[in-house]
Parts: structure tokens; sequence; C-alpha cells
């Protein structure tokens, strides 16, 4: 299939807001496609190349802007896959010219539409509105198969490309075949926000309220001898948590799946971790056995040959116990308000987040933010993306830090500015920002940096106030930063209408 089919079709995804006509067009685009080339294309239109982040920034495109366009369309899916496959294999001594000569010969070819879109599919940018939700409407439009089905099999595959492929070419026969595999990750189920323990409990009735770790999300699969563990993102760090691994190879289980939360704690203590610390280790790319992390867990999705997933969480934190044991998260079932509300007064005193209160009748919904689950956190809390930052004068000259601060706007696919804060930045954070801002740097204006939007920061705040500042309308009240979220994506970040709940009266 040629790339300009394909651009054209991101064009038409960028200029609608209609959620069934976006369907439409990716519908079209994949009936026309070869099946052989469909995870190709599903990976090009969600932004996610089938070899990952490559290593090209900014500063190896810039030289591609002087390239003239070329005037009559050329390239073919086949041909982008295909150098993006060189450059990631490309390393060692001259490394960096060859990069740039491939560059140039993809951008040589390229008309200037194409080259806008490779450009921001090489940097990570590409918003145009093909959300893995949508894809997957398109997906199962294309194939005539039922959009359950694509949804299921993306979420337990972790892999919407694969997902498309097997769709267009065997139907729902092939969907079908798609289920739990241990040693495959799949998407986390996720939790909704509530106010109050007594209001999720309203949503939810009967409920497991259990402790809310300040960790990093971990999904632990197991297979004889074999452990694997991986992030909220489906990212393998199992060989930099050398010791939760030997946690999970004690577990009296031959095949095991569980959810759960890796913290900054030793493994006799029930105290809080630190979630930066946490995070900072999980960043690391080499073991540290001398980490003194500890890892609970709070659902298990497959045990030794039973698949867990589709029965009642009641019945998943029975089977938990009998695998996890002391390593279980600690929590109660009731439909008590009060006594929930006591539970989470303990867990507020220990140290903790807040609660998390699930149905007790809730399946395991992987990859879904439903009501079943909703998360307690007195401390008023926004998870938003860095657009931008200043450069600091003062004792903070030389430093990235002031943030712009953005959240996503589901219509568009992109994100509306709604405060900025130079709150709660130590040294530290200010150092490993300013490097990793310039890493993400995708133009200047002044003293501002604009950068892709990756990073996800949680941001504490008194509230949410009107503004015309800001596009949003809306302006963040005393907002400051309490920890980066490594564990998360962009598109995980608080919508706008979020924020806007957030106003007094809302």
């Amino acid at each position: 299939m040629q790339l300009a089919d394909l651009v054209a079709t991101s064009a038409t995804l960028a200029g609608t807001r209609s959620r069934s006509a976006k369907v439409r067009a990716l519908a079209d685009l994949l009936g026309r496609a070869p099946h052989e080339e469909s995870a190709v294309l599903v990976g090009f239109l969600v932004g996610a190349p089938r070899q990952g982040r490559v290593g090209v920034g900014w500063s190896t495109l810039a030289h591609a802007s002087d390239i003239p366009p070329a005037m009559d369309p050329s390239l073919t899916l086949a041909d982008v896959d295909g150098v993006i496959d060189r450059i990631g294999r490309t390393a060692g001594a001259g490394s960096a010219s060859a990069r740039q000569g491939l560059i140039a010969g993809l951008f040589s070819r390229a008309t200037e539409d194409e080259a806008d879109f490779l450009r921001r599919l090489l940097l990570g940018d590409l918003r145009q509105g093909a959300l893995e939700g949508v894809m997957a409407d398109g997906i199962a439009a294309a194939a005539g198969v039922a959009p359950r089905m694509v949804r299921r099999a993306a979420m337990l595959a972790g892999d919407l490309p694969l997902v498309a492929a097997v769709a267009l070419a065997q139907g729902e026969a092939g969907l079908a075949r798609i289920g739990l595999r241990v040693l495959t990750p799949v998407l986390p189920m996720l939790a909704a926000t509530a106010a109050s323990v007594g209001q999720a409990l309203e949503a939810t009735g009967r409920s497991s309220v259990e402790w809310k770790l300040d960790g990093a999300r971990v999904q632990v699969h197991r297979e004889g001898e074999t452990v694997r563990l991986f992030t909220r993102s489906l990212k393998d760090v199992t060989d930099r948590l050398p010791a939760i691994v030997e946690v999970v190879r004690a577990l009296p289980a031959s095949e095991v799946i569980l959810d759960g939360e890796v913290f900054g704690a030793g493994l006799d203590e029930e105290g809080a971790g630190l979630f930066q610390d946490t995070m900072s280790r999980f960043s690391r790319h080499e073991p540290s056995p001398d980490s003194h992390l500890s890892v609970r867990f709070f659902d298990v999705l497959h045990l030794d040959g039973q698949d867990l997933i589709d029965r009642p969480l009641e019945e998943r934190l029975a089977h938990l116990e009998s695998v996890a044991g002391v390593y279980r998260v600690p929590g109660i079932i009731t439909a008590d308000a009060t006594e929930a509300e006591a539970f989470c007064a303990d867990a507020l005193a220990r140290g903790h987040e807040g609660v998390m209160v699930k149905s007790a009748s809730s399946l395991y919904q992987a990859g879904r933010r439903g009501s079943a689950w909703r998360k307690v956190k007195p401390v008023r809390t926004l998870d938003l993306v860095v657009l931008a930052a200043e450069w600091g004068h003062g004792r903070r000259r030389g430093w990235l830090s002031n943030l712009h601060l953005g959240a996503r706007d589901p219509a568009t696919d992109g994100f509306v500015m709604v405060g900025k804060t130079f709150k709660g930045l130590t040294d530290a954070l200010l150092a490993w920002q300013t490097e990793r801002f310039l890493e993400l740097e995708t133009e200047r204006t002044g003293i501002t940096v604009h950068v892709r939007p990756e990073l996800v920061v949680e941001i504490a705040l008194d509230g949410v106030q009107r503004s015309p500042r800001y596009p949003g309308g809306v302006a963040l009240r005393f907002a400051r930063v309490k920890r980066y979220r490594q564990d998360k994506k962009a598109e995980d970040a608080d919508t706008i209408d979020a924020v806007r709940s957030l106003l007094a009266g809302s």
C-alpha cells in the first residue's frame, strides 16, 4: 500500500471530531490494504511502529527539513517500515552518520504531506484521533466482526496491530483463539475516581476495600521457574527487580498471573513506600539487588491452568489468598460505609495514599477504566502532561523549571493547557527533568522549551477556578509537583472534563 493513502486517511481523522466518520475512514483504508500489511498500517496510524522508539530525536530530523519534498508520491508502507527497521539496528561507531543517511534517503522520496506525517511518527507526536478504541472499531468494521471481540482480543494480546492482522485474515474464529497466555502481558484494569469512600460504595455496592499503596503497578507472570515482570505500560522490567523475581518463585504455584504493586519498603514492613524512589529504581537499566523494594498483590488473573478474569472479584480474592499469602494487599469485604471509612482512616494513618473500592462481583476488565473500581485519595491530585518548560533564573538558572501543564482532550486526541507550576521541584528533580526535556524538545520560543507530550506528572492542587487565560477555560489553584508518573503514558492523563469537574458547584 502507498504511504500517501495512509497519510490521506490520517488527515481525514485529524479533520473530524465524528467518531463514526473516523471509524468509516479507518475501515475503508483497512479494507483496501493487503492483509500482510495491516499490522504495519495499524501501528503507524496509532503512532506505534512495531519497532518502538528507535532513537530518532528532534535534532536528527532537523536536517531533514532542508530536503526538498518529492513532487509525486512513491513511498510504500513496506519502504517506511524497512527504513525504521534499519535505523533501529544501526549502532556503534559511525551510527549517527548512518542514521542521518537513512533519514535523508527516506525524506528525499516523501512529498510534503508525507514528510510531515513521518516526522510526527518518528518523534512519537502523531495526534490525529486514531486512538486505540476508535481503531478497534475500525478494525471490526473492516473485518466484519463484533467490536467487543476486537477489544477483548487486543486487551488480552496487548498488541492491537497483531489483532488487526488476525481479525482481517481469520475473522471471529481467529479472534476467539486469542486468550490469556502466561508470560504475555495484558492491559491492566483501571479505576475511576471517587471523592469519598461513601460515594464509591454507593456506586459499587458490596466491595473489597483495599490499601492504595504508593508504588508502581506491576504485572507478574510465572511459568515454572520462568518469571516475567511487566509495568503498567507492559514494559518488561524483570532484570531490574531480582528480589521480586525470587519472591514470585517462592509462591505456591507453578503457573500464575498476578496484578500488584512494587513499593519502596523492606519485605517485612507494612508501612508506605516512596513512589519517587520506586520509580527511580524502575528506570535503572541494571538489577539492584540491594534496592529493598517490596511487592504486594491485589488480584490474580490465572492460576495453575485456570483463567480467572471472568470470575467475580470475591472469588479471585479467595484464589489470591491461597497463592499470595502475606504478599496480598490488605483489604476487607464490606457494604458498610462506616466500616469502610474506618479502614480508610487506618490506611491513611499508616502513610498510604487512600483506598481502592472494588465491586465484589466485578470481573477483571483488562484495559478498561470503569465504575467497578474506584480510587479514593483524600489529597486532590491530577495526572497531567508536560507540554513545555521555562528556563529558571536565580538559583534555578541553567535548569528548566516552570512547567506548562496540559489535560487530555478526548475530542481532539490532543492536550489543553490548564496551568503552570514550578513548586514542589527538588534540585534532583530539576536536574533530571532538564536533561529529559532537552531529549524531548521540539522547538523553542524565547525562554520556553516545547517538548513532546510524553511525560505525565502528578500535580497536587487546592482546586480549580474558571479562567480565560488558558484554552480550557480553567486554571489550577496552588498547583505543585508531587511526582512524575513514569509508569503512565500521555493517554493515561486526566481529561479536561475531569479538571472542569473540580470547579465549585460542578
